[in-house]
């Protein structure tokens, strides 16, 4: 009997559509992919930005306290001394040598005794009478202050405060005044002290610290560049007074300091870029006010550490993403190969079962993955042993505080196949040589399972200033890499939910095309059996030649399906909004007949194209309708009508998609468009972000409003192709 002749199949109009939108599903995970790589880098720069700043308000906590302590520590000074018979004496009879010397001895043995620089006693016209500094060649005895504010507040009866260039030695100081006041409260004179303010630490800091005066002009810095430069341009009138008051001796100007500032609304910090000794650098600034003293300190941090927290996210996300990839392109490979090696021995019961235990197992891994973040803290004296533990840490290594304090390495929690890294960091703690940065340790629980920590080390000083220890923070990350196979595990069923149509349609187109080649395989297959029973070579010989034809067309086949579901899109291309619509419609007609929806489409045909990458802009009209379509869920049926219509408004095209839904909560709709905002069971709540994101990447905006007579209309805006 002859082979039966088998007609060559052709590719159909649903597989061409099964095809493009496989292409768009595969846009889309690329799309979100990058989308959410990109949110989690700045996630993390901001966490890393909040904790800088934290840090810097904790450092800063410490610089305004050494700063206050050293006015009021001087604040009492002029006071008391004011109040002494001899410096009464020398006020009440100025030109009495003998008063005068009496008032010297005195100030200077205050003086001694308190630690300031220098303390003097001024009369009304601003006259030096007496001074600690009496007997040096610089005595201030003499000189006159009768410009300096201190003097000025001190005569009014008020206590002085101010910080400038001593007219007589030129060195700047903090200058604190009180007025000596008679027995019935009249002011008779001024006692003053002056302190250097000795910031020697400063010089030490890692990072620039300053502080400036009312005007502006930092009088004290870490770094020696940015000493009497200003942070804003001075006015005649600051000037003047500046001057007036010779607050900073002879200068007369005042530079800007040579940054460029970046401030963000609502945040306390802001982005400092400048040079320092040749050397581009960017920092996080932070300023805090101290008006009691009329100055403003500010503390600065290493920007660097918000980029490289960033740009470790991001470099995570893509190895993750590559990962995923080459998971799936094993997956297809798998997938191809067993259905080359399946025949007709194995039934459609036996591959459902199969799926079925492999869904249920991976199920249970994901289950087994759900962990918390828990924080320990550990503390050890120069030798290594263990001083001090917190509950936190006890329960992270599943050992008591008792059973762990006094311990020397090797710890018990250490993992028994990283021994020799826990010995290296060891030494490397022990040395000094800590990693502000932190590690990563693999640790044992005493049950036996694994704890993936990340360790960071700082030294441990006592109440005397003298380093006695190490004190590390340990955080468990397991959780944390289980959240993070979890979320690429939720974003590949997010792709999957988006391309389950095309898949059915693929499926369909795929099973009409090797049904010929499979049945034309039988049939060979059973000549061949028929033909080798009865001796006839020859027929044998082209039935078997007919079979492994038919085996490379059935290859042929799955070959061409697997080319189409790789295409890429072309980018940026001019775009017809008809045909957007169209083709978005297209792949919802199957849920639109399902829910019983109508759509009503006015486009006029003079529309002009927009510009743009396709296949994004009609994954964004997909999602618009498609959220229509769930909308209307709850409207009677006659009532379901989705309508799309596009115009030209101030030279731009407007697109809108209308549903006569239940419309949008007022209190919700400033959380349509945030990430992970959802109202559907079961949802991500990235659609809608997404959207918005592809859109604003095409300079278009994406907005929405009530409907009149109910229902919802999303508008979306793009530029007109030129």
């Amino acid at each position: 009997m002859p082979p039966p002749t088998l007609e060559p199949s052709e590719p159909t109009a649903p597989h061409a559509r099964s095809s493009r939108r496989a292409l768009f599903a595969w846009v889309a995970a690329v799309a979100i992919t990058i989308a959410l790589i990109g949110a989690a880098g700045q996630w993390a720069a901001n966490r890393e930005t909040a904790f800088q700043t934290d840090s810097i308000r904790r450092a800063m906590e410490v610089h305004v306290l050494g700063l206050r302590d050293t006015a009021g520590k001087y604040g009492y000074l002029p006071l008391t001394a004011g109040m002494h018979p001899d410096v009464l004496a020398a006020l009440a009879h100025p030109q009495d040598a003998a008063a005068r010397q009496r008032a010297n001895r005195y100030i200077e043995e205050v003086n001694r005794d308190a630690g300031s620089d220098v303390l003097y006693l001024i009369d009304p016209q601003g006259l030096t009478l007496a001074a600690s500094n009496w007997a040096t060649p610089q005595t201030f005895i003499g000189e006159s202050y009768a410009n300096r504010p201190y003097f000025i507040d001190a005569l009014a009866g008020r206590q002085g405060l101010f910080y400038g260039v001593g007219q007589t030695t030129g060195e700047p100081g903090l200058f604190v005044s009180a007025p000596v006041r008679s027995e019935n409260g009249a002011v008779l004179g001024v006692m003053a002290a002056k302190v250097i303010l000795r910031q020697a630490a400063w010089a030490f800091l890692r990072d620039p610290i300053l502080l400036t005066d009312a005007h502006g002009i930092v009088f004290l810095s870490s770094v020696p560049a940015w000493m009497y430069r200003s942070t804003r341009a001075l006015g005649d009138a600051d000037l003047a007074e500046v001057q007036r008051h010779q607050q900073y001796g002879a200068r007369n100007r005042f530079p800007a300091l040579p940054w460029t500032v970046e401030r963000s609304d609502g945040q306390p910090a802001y982005l400092v870029r400048t040079d320092i000794d040749g050397r581009s650098r960017h920092f996080l600034a932070v300023d805090e006010a101290l008006p009691d003293l009329g100055w403003t300190l500010t503390v600065m941090a290493d920007h660097a550490e918000v980029t490289d927290a960033r740009e470790r996210t991001w470099m995570l996300g893509l190895l993750g993403a590559g990962v995923l990839l080459l998971g799936g392109l094993y997956w297809q490979l798998r997938e191809r190969r067993f259905a080359e090696q399946r025949d007709a021995r194995r039934d459609l019961e036996q591959r459902v079962r199969e799926r079925t235990r492999a869904l249920d197992e991976a199920h249970a891994f994901r289950k087994a993955m759900e962990d918390s973040l828990l924080v320990g803290m550990r503390a050890r004296n120069l030798e290594g042993r263990i001083i001090y533990v917190n509950p936190a840490f006890c329960e992270m290594v599943g050992y008591g505080a008792d059973e762990l304090l006094g311990r020397l390495p090797p710890y018990p929690y250490w993992h028994p196949d990283d021994v020799a890294q826990h010995w290296r960091h060891n030494d490397t703690m022990l040395s000094g040589q800590t990693d502000l940065s932190g590690f990563e340790s693999r640790l044992r629980h005493r049950d036996g399972h694994d704890v993936i920590t990340r360790v960071y080390t700082a030294r441990l000083i006592d109440a005397g200033g003298q380093h006695s220890g190490w004190m590390s923070s340990v955080v468990d990350i397991t959780a944390q890499k289980r959240a993070e196979l979890r979320q690429r595990e939720n974003d590949e069923q997010l792709q999957h939910a988006q391309r389950l149509a095309s898949l059915g349609e693929m499926a369909s187109t795929l099973a009409h095309e090797l049904n010929q080649p499979l049945m034309a395989l039988s049939n060979f297959a059973s000549a061949a059996k028929a033909f080798a029973q009865q001796g006839n070579q020859a027929l044998l010989a082209d039935s078997l030649d007919e079979t492994v034809a038919q085996a490379q067309r059935s290859a042929e086949i799955v070959r061409r399906i697997r080319g189409f579901v790789r295409q890429r899109t072309f980018g940026a291309e001019d775009c017809a909004v008809s045909a957007l619509v169209a083709n978005a419609l297209a792949l919802l007609q199957g849920e639109m007949r399902l829910r019983q929806v109508r759509a009503e489409v006015r486009i006029p045909p003079t529309l002009p194209a927009v510009r743009g990458d396709r296949v994004l802009l009609e994954q964004v009209l997909l999602n618009l309708l498609s959220n229509s379509l769930q909308a209307m869920q709850a409207t009677p049926p006659e009532r379901r009508t989705v309508e799309v219509d596009a115009e030209v408004v101030e030279g731009r095209v407007h697109i809108r998609v209308a549903d006569r839904g239940p419309g949008i909560d007022a209190a919700l709709a400033e959380q349509v468009f945030a990430p992970f905002f959802t109202t559907k069971v079961g949802g991500l709540g990235l659609g809608l972000n997404i959207c918005r994101t592809i859109v604003e990447a095409h300079r278009g905006r994406l907005s929405f409003a009530d409907r009149a007579g109910g229902g919802t209309v999303f508008t979306l805006e793009l530029e007109v192709s030129t």
